[in-house]
């Protein structure tokens, strides 16, 4: 979402008269988002910005949703991208929408529905005084948990307003929850079969008749939301479900997915990673390989799903490794390369559920499936370079790297072959005096030799310093 300017432009109208002057008219929540989700297609802007590897699958079908008025549920495994598709909604929303300055449920100047604000309405007329809200203030988020109230969500009986003296009868002694207060945006509840089947039950009125129920007596309230929500599969989440009455009330359930190829994994990382040091494109394509094995594991327990945010836990973790490394080293540039890829298994070991047979063996797969992303990542980037020549001279005169090895001890002991430069050129190592890239790519290199039984790989006992020979 948008960040909200402090203020809105001094040119809008401030009054019901001034505002029926302007000629503004009123629309109703999923009209408006319909109308400018159609005006984005038809001038070709993206209507989802940051949103990754769901352009052919996810998004075709949430828009059609969202043009013909659903309320939508998100079903899909962890990571998948749920909630930041759901704030992405808002930016649907008309940057600024008029509301009736200081009522509670932020409504319309032309269709006040809450009994203090109807009563204000008809005492000043055009009057009215008018206020702006923006489109980012129109967006409620709640995170659906087993405690979590009617109250919370439809509201309850206000003591403060019955002390002052209003009788419990009267509805202004009503405290307005999340939904009535979202009147006129978009409402969104995450992992919703976590919210118990009492409280999903006080949704089914707010999402088909459109009126709330509070402690006895009904108030008829036109709410004009979108109600979205996400869920993981039924198969996986043994902590509820979504009632069967709401479920039916949902006019579209769409599925989500991990990033079809690896190029949109790859993207979805380099955007969300906050990296601590540079790390070249080929290292972050080796994490989204190692993310998608995992996916594919029979000994990780797919139900729990390997969520995205490990693959960007991990280049976290290989650009913190870069960054400890220059530090011993001495190194001014911190620049990752293919030893510090060493540090994922251990770190994000528990992000991992494995199946029940695979005790004792989790470090042994997770260095088995690294091992495959590292091969896999260099013989796609490296296919068609001839690198017997490289093998051969390393097999006589050995380069050594490592943690304590800096960049530059590492570039001094490479050969001069042909094949080493297209290896540059391939890995976008070329063209630069700093000797990190040319490190990084030189190491991916020769661990696939060593991955292909072309070079020898001999470790210290204390695991910091590494010859390929």
């Amino acid at each position: 979402m948008e960040d909200v300017p402090f203020t809105a432009p001094s040119d809008l109208p401030r009054t019901l008269g001034a505002l029926r002057a302007s000629g503004h008219e009123l629309k109703g929540v999923k009209t408006e988002i319909r109308d400018n989700l159609l005006a984005a297609l038809r001038e070709g802007r993206d209507p989802w910005p940051g949103i990754v590897g769901f352009e052919s699958t996810v998004l075709p079908q949430l828009e059609r949703a969202l043009i013909a008025g659903h309320d939508v549920v998100l079903l899909g495994e962890r990571g998948q991208g749920k909630t930041r598709l759901l704030r992405s909604l808002a930016n649907l929303l008309d940057e600024w929408t008029p509301v009736v300055e200081g009522s509670e449920l932020g409504e319309h100047p032309y269709e006040p529905i809450a009994p203090e604000t109807v009563r204000r309405a008809a005492e000043l007329g055009d009057d009215l005084p008018v206020g702006w809200v923006h489109r980012s203030e129109r967006y409620t988020e709640k995170l659906a948990t087993p405690d979590t109230a009617v109250a919370d969500l439809i509201g309850d009986v206000d003591p403060v307003k019955v002390a002052e003296g209003r009788s419990l009868g009267d509805p202004e002694t009503i405290h307005f929850g999340l939904v009535p207060r979202a009147h006129r945006g978009v409402v969104a509840i995450n992992e919703l079969p976590d919210l118990a089947e009492r409280i999903q039950v006080a949704l089914l009125n707010v999402m088909e008749e459109r009126d709330i129920q509070v402690r006895g007596y009904t108030l008829r309230l036109p709410l004009d939301v979108l109600l979205v929500a996400s869920a993981n599969p039924e198969d996986y989440t043994n902590r509820g479900r979504i009632i069967t009455p709401l479920k039916d009330r949902f006019g579209a359930e769409v599925r989500t997915h991990y990033p079809l190829e690896v190029s949109d994994e790859v993207d979805l990382v380099v955007q969300e990673a906050h990296l601590a040091a540079e790390v070249p494109r080929h290292l972050i394509e080796v994490v989204a390989r190692f993310t998608r094995h995992l996916r594919e594991s029979s000994a990780v327990d797919q139900g729990s799903g390997v969520s995205a945010r490990f693959a960007v836990a991990a280049a976290e973790t290989v650009a913190a490794a870069a960054l400890r490394r220059a530090a011993l080293t001495g190194e001014a540039r911190a620049y990752a390369r293919p030893v510090d890829l060493e540090a994922v298994p251990a770190v994000l070991r528990g992000k991992i559920e494995f199946e029940s047979g695979e005790e004792g063996r989790e470090e042994e797969i997770l260095e088995h499936l690294l091992r495959r992303a590292i091969a896999d990542t260099a013989r796609f980037a490296l296919r068609g370079v001839d690198l017997s020549e490289l093998a051969d001279e390393v097999a006589t005169r050995p380069v050594r790297t490592g943690e304590r090895v800096p960049a530059a001890e590492v570039v001094a002991k490479l050969p001069t072959v042909d094949s080493l430069t297209q290896v540059a050129t391939r890995l976008g190592a070329e063209g630069t005096e700093d000797p990190g890239p040319m490190a990084s790519a030189a190491e991916l290199a020769l661990e696939y030799l060593f991955l292909t039984r072309k070079l020898a790989k001999d470790e210290t006992d204390d695991g910091d310093t590494v010859e390929y020979g």
